[in-house]
């Protein structure tokens, strides 16, 4: 899956001649006519599924029709290979068939974070020289323009993040046509936020807008959902929406009363030192932390085929564990939505998710600097509180399959755009080294489980409601009795941790 693969794969999208600016070779211009002559007999061989590449019965229909809720655009390959150009006939307006904004359900309440995460720019506005700053850590620039997205390209991301990031925006623009706004965005597909707000604390300072995965509360980097919504092909975990039907599954194998009655974990405990400090609370001869930890060999499990890590045959234990490793943990989400309380340790950053979620009510709090202990207490106490501690992982379970289902990630992207374009002072324009994005021009070239995962989270036709409405900023003082309120919440559990232990030193 990795190595040599993987850079075959990022050479097929990155370097191919449709992305330059002059047109096919006529090199290109014979392969496929080549392979045109041979298609009948591929056919009749049998090695080629020709659904997968049929041409729309009628593309005069795809633009005329627009709101025919059975609009269906697929993957139209046969024009790609053609052309190495993108189809001129998606849609670029549709009306749903419930265009009704009283009868749309409102937002989930997270999405008000989108309002505090563009804050920094209310006032000023973002100009063409803030967005080039960011450029600096950015992997590529995406600019939509006139309902068409173009890339460019900086360098080159971990795996294939920047690939399924891009896919996903495509998807959206598949799901709601034509009314994505044009903006231009920079976006840093590492692990942790680089703008640090103490170097813009003055009104005019003008920080760099940054779109990534996770920020913190002492960085101005703005959080976006992250690539395996669409599919984390480097460990077989497939699209979100199937996940989440895999997992409602995975909960009704073991009811939760039946369940291991201990805290589970698996993953790679080397890639930072939390989580090398978590495995002392493995059990041992000695000791006995309530936990059950495993070391995720992801090379190994790759030769295997993946095995012993289908994360919807993970819901086999009463707690689950989430710990962050370089930076937020992509598991954060698989692991809450188990039907099993979340022992969530002491979070150093945040996604764009996890901010509405409350201690107590969604997940369990843990001491980051006090692990063993912590854990050994969260499940003493769940097993002598059945009641609490399977509500806990009910609600936590619901909000993951509710409030994170698909439709509310495209919403949040949907808004997020939208209300960053809202900001912009300039007119967006194509860069002279950008190159145009669709489905088929990322889709058809590429091959095995990367193009399988595509497919699998194609968009084949648009939403048949409008997004849902978006709630309005936080107040001031709203905003800090929210923030004060899971504070107290954590602090209550610490103080019955303290308790425990103290009278468990008494009873020695």
């Amino acid at each position: 899956m990795k190595g040599n693969s993987e850079e075959k794969l990022m050479k097929t999208y990155w370097m191919r001649s449709a992305f330059q600016k002059n047109k096919a070779s006529s090199k290109s211009t014979l392969i496929a006519s080549l392979f045109f002559c041979l298609l009948p007999l591929l056919f009749l061989a049998a090695w080629i599924n020709l659904a997968k590449y049929a041409c729309f019965s009628s593309q005069k229909a795809l633009q005329n029709n627009p709101s025919n809720s059975d609009l269906q655009f697929p993957l139209n390959c046969s024009i790609w290979i053609q052309t190495n150009t993108c189809p001129k006939y998606y849609p670029t307006s549709y009306k749903p068939s419930n265009p009704n904004p009283l009868l749309n359900p409102k937002c989930p309440e997270f999405f008000r974070w989108i309002h505090e995460d563009l804050r920094p720019w209310r006032e000023t506005g973002i100009t063409t020289e803030m967005v080039e700053k960011a450029r600096k850590t950015a992997h590529f620039r995406l600019v939509i323009l006139d309902g068409k997205i173009y890339v460019e390209k900086f360098r080159q991301s971990i795996q294939t993040r920047a690939l399924f990031t891009m896919w996903g925006i495509l998807q959206l623009m598949r799901w709601y046509p034509g009314k994505l706004p044009d903006l231009e965005l920079m976006f840093d597909c590492d692990d942790r936020p680089v703008i640090q707000a103490k170097h813009f604390q003055r009104p005019d300072s003008g920080p760099p807008p940054l779109f990534r995965y996770c920020s913190d509360w002492k960085s101005l980097d703005i959080v976006f959902p992250d690539w395996s919504f669409w599919g984390w092909a480097e460990t077989n975990i497939k699209p979100w929406r199937i996940v989440l039907k895999d997992m409602r599954e995975g909960n009704k194998k073991t009811k939760w009363e039946d369940r291991v009655p201990y805290a589970y974990w698996r993953g790679n405990p080397n890639v930072c030192p939390w989580r090398a400090d978590l495995m002392k609370c493995n059990v041992t001869d000695k000791n006995d932390w309530n936990t059950r930890l495993y070391v995720q060999d992801w090379d190994k499990e790759a030769k295997i085929g993946y095995k012993q890590s289908n994360v919807a045959d993970q819901c086999t234990h009463r707690y689950k564990i989430y710990i962050e490793g370089w930076a937020w943990s992509v598991s954060e989400k698989y692991i809450l939505a188990c039907d099993s309380p979340t022992l969530l340790m002491t979070p150093r950053w945040h996604d764009f998710f996890i901010r509405g979620m409350i201690p107590q009510q969604h997940y369990w709090p843990v001491r980051d600097n006090d692990k063993c202990k912590s854990l050994k207490f969260a499940v003493d106490y769940g097993n002598n509180h059945t009641q609490k501690a399977k509500a806990i992982g009910e609600a936590g379970s619901s909000f993951i399959h509710n409030d994170l289902k698909m439709e509310n990630v495209y919403d949040y992207i949907f808004h997020l755009l939208n209300e960053y374009a809202k900001l912009f002072k300039y007119k967006p324009t194509i860069p002279p080294n950008a190159m145009e994005l669709c489905a088929e021009a990322m889709a058809c070239p590429s091959y095995g489980i990367w193009k399988e995962f595509m497919e699998l989270s194609l968009e084949k036709s648009p939403s048949n409601s409008i997004p849902c409405t978006m709630p309005p900023p936080y107040e001031p003082q709203e905003l800090k009795s929210f923030i004060d309120a899971k504070v107290k919440s954590t602090k209550e559990v610490e103080g019955w941790e303290n308790e425990y232990w103290e009278k468990q030193i008494k009873n020695k």
